[in-house]
């Protein structure tokens, strides 16, 4: 067998094998991934396959009888404009490309992680528009941009792979509660409507034989055994330095008063509504996430944690 066949045999077995290896990520090119290629895994669905809300329609709070009072919505406010987005829906759907009072915002939920974050869409001088990818990192939903194709982490707030590798998701501070506090709060408001475009059952509770076990689906890079895998906590990342604080711990309705990263913050949880707020030591509102300790630590694994 000559030379030349065998580079030609070797060149064709590689092509083959990068066709392959493309196609179990969904098409996505992770050549520069900033993060271990082998460890972006394909969560089973296909690219869109859980497809992205691109033109959500809302209705008055008044007419939502789909949504529970002890559901769980994901709360914004712009101005006088309230909206609030059930995870009754974003279970089936992890993202809504949305724009409320000007803002262009992408609002996301990784049901594996159990974390709701809101995000700006405008990065540099571009409006994102995402799509969920259909792949894994850390457990934790990968997005995708359609303008770039890049990948981004959602609980790493940045792209890790594509040509806007390194650029970092602006976080947004937003409304993590029940149902019926949200309703109390802002009855004027209005809620992503359930008329998706889409044929799916938002009344069947979606994920809850896994919310139900302490197992993870996927394997993630750390495994730190202070705490139970889906022990919930409350995810604070301030300057790069992260805490978590786990809810069952948190006094309900008074306040604790902690620093984190050299920062003063304090933290109010309720536990009825299940409504965290955290504000900085100048009052103002700082974004937070209710996260399993498993992805949390996944993400930071140098993570101090509170305990009371």
């Amino acid at each position: 067998m000559s030379h030349h066949f065998i580079l030609l045999l070797m060149g064709a077995w590689f092509s083959a094998f990068a066709l392959m290896h493309a196609e179990s990520l969904n098409g996505f090119d992770v050549s520069n991934a900033s993060v271990p290629a082998a460890e972006i895994l394909s969560g089973g669905p296909p690219r869109d396959g859980i497809p992205s809300i691109n033109m959500p329609k809302f209705i008055p709070a008044s007419e939502a009888h789909f949504v529970r009072d002890e559901d769980i919505v994901i709360g914004l406010t712009r101005g006088n404009l309230a909206r609030a987005y059930p995870l009754r829906i974003l279970v089936w759907h992890e993202i809504v490309n949305d724009t409320i009072g000007g803002d262009a915002v992408a609002v996301t939920y990784c049901p594996l992680c159990g974390t709701s974050m809101v995000f700006d869409r405008k990065i540099g001088d571009t409006i994102r528009n995402f799509g969920v990818s259909g792949l894994l990192y850390n457990s934790n939903v990968l997005l995708y941009d359609r303008e770039t194709e890049s990948l981004w982490s959602q609980l790493a707030m940045e792209a890790v792979s594509g040509s806007s590798v390194g650029a970092k998701l602006p976080w947004l501070p937003s409304e993590h509660l029940t149902w019926k506090e949200w309703r109390t709060k802002h009855p004027d408001g209005e809620v992503l409507s359930s008329d998706t475009g889409h044929d799916r059952d938002y009344g069947e509770e979606a994920y809850a034989s896994y919310f139900d076990t302490d197992g993870t689906m996927f394997p993630v890079r750390h495994r730190r055994t202070e705490l139970r895998n889906k022990t919930w906590v409350l995810g604070v990342n301030l300057s790069g330095n992260a805490k978590a604080y786990p809810v069952e711990n948190l006094p309900d309705g008074k306040p604790v008063r902690d620093r984190v990263g050299g920062q003063d913050i304090e933290i109010l949880w309720n536990k009825a509504s299940q409504h965290p707020v955290v504000r900085d030591a100048d009052g103002k509102e700082t974004p937070s996430v209710i996260v399993f300790w498993f992805a949390w630590q996944a993400f930071h694994p140098e993570t101090e944690l509170w305990k009371p």
